[in-house]
């Protein structure tokens, strides 16, 4: 069976694909998972207050995205490692502070930060999921997981 290798519209659809995971399951906008299962009632508090409309297509799409994340974080974890993952997160986060430092990006909100970690969440998802591709085509060496 042969195997694709690494593509630059290839690593961008994963890149999208991550980010698409990250900002579905939350985001700062209030148009997320998180908020369609958990949404403001004003009066009410507690968990179990809003638990009460939970329907089987709120538990299918919390399954899928459990589904996605599972895939996304065991692909990052087997190519980059925990190390390789801190490494391109400050690698991001210091990416960002740059765009901050010389004014290419001017956060005026907690909003507008939180959508900067997540982004940087997102990226490293999708440089997890592209890596062993990438390294497979620079170095010629393939990554296989031991099985036994």
């Amino acid at each position: 069976m042969a195997q694709a290798g690494f593509s630059w519209g290839g690593f961008v659809v994963r890149l999208l694909a991550a980010l698409l995971l990250v900002f579905a399951t939350y985001n700062p906008e209030g148009i997320s998972f998180f908020h369609w299962i958990f949404p403001p009632t004003p009066g009410e508090t507690g968990v179990a207050s809003h638990l009460h409309g939970f329907t089987p297509l709120k538990a299918m799409a919390g399954l899928g995205l459990v589904a996605g994340w599972v895939v996304f974080l065991q692909a990052t974890r087997r190519s980059l490692g925990l190390g390789g993952s801190l490494l391109v997160l400050g690698i991001f986060g210091c990416t960002i502070w740059a765009m901050i430092y010389y004014g290419l990006l001017t956060p005026g909100s907690s909003k507008a930060i939180a959508n900067l970690v997540l982004t940087a969440l997102g990226l490293v998802l999708g440089v997890g999921m592209s890596w062993s591709l990438l390294t497979s085509r620079m170095s010629g060496q393939v990554d296989t997981d031991e099985v036994g």
